[in-house]
C-alpha cells in the first residue's frame, strides 16, 4: 500500500504533519477527514523524496543516514525483529519514532515497497545512497534464511565495530594534527609579523648582523614576498596529486608503495585487513556464498593494490583453490588472516575464525596507532619548542651585540 505526507489542519486550527498509508491520494484525504482533520496537501513519498530529487541534491545534500545513525538504525530494527514483531509493523515503529523528516520519509518509503510485496532488500537497493551492497546482500540473505533478526543483529555489530575503530583512528590522530597545525601558524606569525618588524630597529644600525639573524630574515622576506605564490603553488600540487590519484594505474602504484612504508604501511595493511575479514565474515554467517562474499568484501578495502590482491584470491577460489592457500599466496596481507582462515576451514568454523582474526587485526592497528600517537607527541612539541628557540635567538643576539657595542 503506498505512503502519503500530508499535512492538515486540526479542530484548534493547528497545523499536522505526518504519513500515512492509503491506496490513493483520495484515499489518505478521506481518512484524514475521518480524524477530524482538513487536509491542506497530501503527496506520495516516492523512492527518491528523503534523499532530494535532480542530480544536484544528491550531489550536494547529506546523506538521510549517518553511519553512526545507521548502526543505531540497524539495531533498534533488529531488536523489533527478533522480538517477533513482523517487518512492516517494526518499519512502521521505527517512522513513527523518527524525529528527522527525511529519515520518517525514508522509512515511510521502504514500508510502503514491503507492503507492496517487494522483499527487504530489494526496498533498501531503492535507495542505494543510504544503504550499500554489502548492507543489501547481508539482509537478502537473512530473508532468504529466515533468519533476519539474527542477520541485523550482526550486521548492527558490524557497523558499531567499525564507527568504534574508526573513532580511536581518529582519536588518536587528533591531537598530533592540533599540535602540528597549532605549530605551523605559530612559525608563519613569528616569520611574518615579528621578525620583520625586529628586523626594522636594526637596519639602521649599519652593523653586521649576526649569521643565524640574517638567515632567519632571508626566509622572513622570502615567506612575506612569495608566500601567496607557494600557497598556491601547493593547492594547485594539491589538485594535480587529486587528479592522478583518480587514474586507476597511478593510484594502484600509490597504494602499493604505501603499503611498504615502515609504520603507516603496516597500519593501513592492518586496518583493511580487518575490515575485509570482517565483512567476509559477517557475509559468511549469514549465508551469502562464498564467492558473492568476497567480491563484496573486496569491494570495502581503500587500498587499491589489497583490492587487486583480494580479485586474484577470488579468481584462485572459484577456480577451486581453498580460500587460505588464496589468501596466503598474497604477501600484502598480514600473515593472521590465512592462518585463521585455514583454522576455520578446517574446523567447518570459518566465519567466527574469521571474525576473530578480525578482531586480533583491529586490536593490533589501535595499539600501533597509539603508539605512533604517543611517539608523535612529544616529537613534536620539541620541533616547534626547537623552531621557536631559532627564531628568538635570531632577534636576541642582535640585541645582545648592540648592548655589548653601548658598554
Amino acid at each position: 500500500m503506498p505512503a502519503f505526507s500530508f499535512e492538515a489542519l486540526d479542530a484548534q486550527g493547528h497545523t499536522r504533519k505526518g504519513l500515512l498509508e492509503a491506496d490513493s491520494a483520495k484515499a489518505a484525504r478521506s481518512l484524514l477527514r475521518a480524524q477530524a482533520l482538513v487536509p491542506l496537501a497530501v503527496e506520495p513519498v516516492r523512492a527518491g523524496d528523503a534523499e532530494g530529487s535532480g542530480p544536484r541534491s544528491s550531489l550536494w545534500s547529506r546523506p538521510v543516514f549517518s553511519p553512526t545513525a545507521l548502526a543505531i538504525w540497524t539495531r533498534q530494527l533488529a531488536g523489533l525483529v527478533s522480538s517477533g514483531l513482523p517487518l512492516e509493523r517494526a518499519l512502521t515503529a521505527l517512522s513513527d519514532e523518527a524525529d528527522d523528516e527525511r529519515q520518517r520519509l525514508l522509512v515511510a518509503a521502504l514500508r510502503a515497497e514491503v507492503n507492496a510485496g517487494a522483499t527487504f532488500a530489494s526496498a533498501l537497493g531503492q535507495h542505494p545512497r543510504e544503504f550499500s551492497e554489502i548492507y543489501r546482500a547481508v539482509i537478502g540473505a537473512g530473508e532468504h534464511s529466515g533468519n533476519l533478526g539474527l542477520v541485523l543483529d550482526r550486521l548492527a555489530d558490524d557497523l558499531e565495530e567499525r564507527q568504534a575503530l574508526r573513532a580511536k583512528l581518529v582519536a588518536a590522530a587528533l591531537y598530533p594534527a592540533i599540535v602540528t597545525v597549532a605549530a605551523l601558524l605559530i612559525v608563519l606569525l613569528l616569520m611574518g609579523y615579528v621578525v620583520p618588524q625586529v628586523a626594522g630597529v636594526f637596519t639602521g644600525t649599519k652593523r653586521a648582523l649576526p649569521t643565524l639573524t640574517v638567515v632567519v630574515m632571508a626566509i622572513s622576506d622570502a615567506v612575506r614576498a612569495h608566500g601567496l605564490t607557494l600557497l598556491g603553488l601547493l593547492v594547485l600540487g594539491g589538485l594535480a596529486a587529486r587528479w592522478a590519484l583518480a587514474r586507476e594505474a597511478v593510484r594502484l602504484r600509490f597504494d602499493a608503495a604505501w603499503l611498504r612504508l615502515p609504520v603507516l604501511g603496516k597500519l593501513a595493511r592492518g586496518y583493511n585487513a580487518a575490515r575485509f575479514a570482517s565483512t567476509l565474515a559477517m557475509l559468511a554467517a549469514a549465508g551469502v556464498p562464498i564467492l558473492k562474499a568476497l567480491q563484496a568484501a573486496a569491494d570495502t578495502l581503500n587500498n587499491r593494490a589489497l583490492r587487486a590482491d583480494a580479485l586474484d584470491a577470488l579468481v584462485m577460489v572459484r577456480e577451486g583453490a581453498p580460500l587460505a592457500s588464496a589468501l596466503a599466496q598474497k604477501k600484502r596481507f598480514p600473515g593472521l588472516l590465512p592462518m585463521f582462515a585455514r583454522l576455520g576451514e578446517q574446523t567447518g568454523q570459518l566465519a567466527p575464525m574469521l571474525q576473530r582474526a578480525a578482531v586480533q587485526l583491529a586490536t593490533e592497528v589501535q595499539r600501533r596507532s597509539v603508539q605512533l600517537a604517543t611517539v608523535l607527541e612529544p616529537v613534536l612539541i620539541v620541533a616547534m619548542g626547537v623552531v621557536v628557540l631559532i627564531i628568538v635567538l635570531a632577534v636576541l643576539q642582535p640585541i645582545i651585540q648592540l648592548n655589548q657595542f653601548v658598554k
